[in-house]
């Protein structure tokens, strides 16, 4: 059987306000034809398939768009809900479109619930895991503690127990949106720290053919059966570097795994430059980097006078402008992203204050700042939109 793995779309998403939506519609056209042209037998979408959890009608269309074009083929297509996604508004009328071949997999109740194909040689049963917050969904699944790794342990649980009342020849695939111990992450993936340690050991996986990841943007492999397919298009300039691609994966008649990488269209090369400006404009060597969307680091001593718009003169795309004088000792670390990764809102709002006053708050204003912060990020659980 042919799979096409993919995952992290981001429907709607801008990079530094910069419109994505024409280079999304011409990926997933792109999908369309690679379904044709490679006899596909199934899609599978490991989760952020929008951006945020109330998308706007440009990614709704496209979304409506490529569900038409893949039904019309013919071709059943599994999907589930990441964290960006709000799992109640992505799985609405889930039951009833599931007669056209799509099949959302946004509840967890429906761990254990494949969605049943088969070719020549049997069977297969997918399962899809969306995107699974412990502080939710924990007691519900069974788990042992509130913690990623326990909740998916659960969910899996689950899918093991059906497995095992299936006839013996059937292969497995799951789908998971989850941070698995080994992956490379990017700066434009959400935190998913709340609910504890926000990764999970791959051996998790342990027992099924094919595991199909979402949320790491970078593609992959974590083993021969567990791969990340990352996002097809690049969403930071920490990902200029990555060949954005999905996997055709090729499951044999006894469960073996062959996979291959299909690139996706790149709308527009991403380049990170650093140097003064003068350089930076004069340097025959950046010529490759004027149709680039470029984010510039200017190592100045002081800040020149019209930067971006001297430097968009010569790179007319440029996206994101920084200053780190010469000879000025930084922190070492490279964006806001990196700084705050792994910390809590409530830590990230006692450093702000800390770096506005010079000063921490006191035990008052830290209490304070504690409640807003757990307050604000239960309210957001409860809307079901994901962190």
């Amino acid at each position: 059987m042919r799979l096409l793995h993919t995952s992290d779309w981001h429907l709607g998403r801008t990079l530094h306000r910069e419109d994505l939506l024409p280079a999304q519609r011409a990926f997933l056209d792109h999908l369309v034809a690679t379904v044709r042209a490679e006899a596909v037998d199934a899609v599978l979408v490991a989760g952020d398939v929008y951006d945020r959890a109330i998308p706007g009608l440009g990614a709704v269309d496209l979304f409506d768009r490529v569900l038409r074009e893949l039904a019309g083929l013919g071709v059943p297509v599994v999907l589930i809900a990441g964290n960006h996604d709000s799992a109640r508004r992505l799985g609405v009328a889930a039951r009833l479109i599931e007669r056209a071949g799509v099949h959302l997999r946004t509840d967890p109740e429906r761990c254990g619930e494949p969605v049943l194909l088969a070719d020549e040689h049997g069977p297969v049963a997918v399962y899809g895991l969306p995107y699974l917050e412990p502080a939710l969904v924990g007691a519900g699944l069974g788990a042992e503690k509130v913690s990623h790794a326990a909740v998916l342990a659960a969910a899996m649980a689950r899918v093991r127990a059906d497995l095992a009342d299936r006839p013996e020849r059937t292969r497995s695939v799951v789908l998971a949106h989850a941070f698995v111990v080994g992956g490379e992450v990017s700066d434009s993936e959400r935190d998913i720290a709340v609910g504890g340690v926000p990764s999970v050991p791959a051996s998790v996986f342990d027992g099924v053919d094919y595991a199909a990841l979402g949320h790491l943007h970078g593609c992959q492999t974590i083993s021969a059966r567990v791969r990340y397919s990352g996002s097809p298009l690049a969403y930071s300039f920490s990902e200029a570097a990555q060949r954005k691609s999905m996997w055709l994966v090729d499951l044999g008649p006894g469960g073996e795994v062959a996979a291959r990488r299909i690139d996706c269209p790149v709308p527009r090369a991403l380049a990170c430059l650093r140097g003064r400006l003068d350089e930076l404009l004069e340097d025959p060597e950046l010529a490759r980097h004027e149709d680039s969307w470029v984010q510039a680091v200017l190592t100045d001593p002081g800040r020149p006078d019209r930067a971006m718009e001297r430097l968009r003169a010569r790179f007319p795309h440029a996206l994101q402008l920084a200053f780190e004088p010469e000879g000025e000792l930084g922190d070492g670390l490279p964006s806001y992203a990196a700084r705050t990764r792994g910390r809590s809102d409530t830590e990230i709002a006692l450093g702000f204050v800390r770096h506005v006053r010079g000063s921490g708050p006191g035990p008052e204003e830290e209490l304070l700042l504690r409640e807003a912060t757990e307050a604000a990020g239960a309210a957001a659980l409860a809307e079901g939109g994901g962190r």
